[in-house]
């Protein structure tokens, strides 16, 4: 997996003080995206172990509430293979900070299962927060919105979803 850039502080992609990963792929390539140089799977540098550890460095300060997967496409099937052991070691060394997930799949009907499930998706929803599904639709942009960018977007509460069985949206 490839990844176009890392903010230490962004405050813009979910609650709080956030460490943001931008990966690169998405097959998607929804009009308007305001990020369309990381449709290209190729498009920037390797994820590595270097950039795991650099990741879990800026995590460290207690003002940092967690971190935020962006794309690209982070539920790429190819880009969870690279991501679930590295969200895996971010939850056990930060048990206390939160992950956000933007996906332009929809949880319901593409992550848990069909397009973008995959034999990793399963585990990575368990260590998911916030996931905001949904495709961006340049028709439906409104900028007023929170942590959204247009007004089919859902924030989806993931761990109480999956206990419900049924997608929970969080409360902004």
């Amino acid at each position: 997996m490839n990844y176009g850039r890392i903010n230490p502080n962004d405050i813009a992609n979910g609650t709080g003080v956030r460490v943001t990963l931008f990966v690169s792929g998405c097959t998607h390539h929804c009009k308007g995206c305001f990020n369309s140089e990381t449709w290209d799977f190729n498009y920037g540098t390797p994820f590595t172990k270097e950039t795991e550890d650099k990741i879990l460095e800026l995590l460290k300060p207690d003002y940092i509430e967690g971190l935020t997967l962006l794309g690209g496409e982070p539920m790429e099937p190819i880009n969870q293979l690279s991501l679930h052991p590295f969200l895996k070691r971010v939850k056990k060394i930060f048990p206390q900070k939160n992950i956000w997930c933007y996906s332009g799949y929809l949880f319901d009907t593409e992550i848990k299962k069909g397009r973008a499930h995959c034999e990793v998706t399963d585990e990575i929803l368990k260590l998911i927060d916030v996931l905001v599904d949904g495709r961006f639709i340049e028709e439906k942009k409104n900028i007023m919105l929170k942590f959204r960018g247009s007004e089919n977007q859902r924030i989806i509460d993931v761990q109480k979803s999956l206990k419900q069985n049924s997608v929970v949206l969080k409360m902004e």
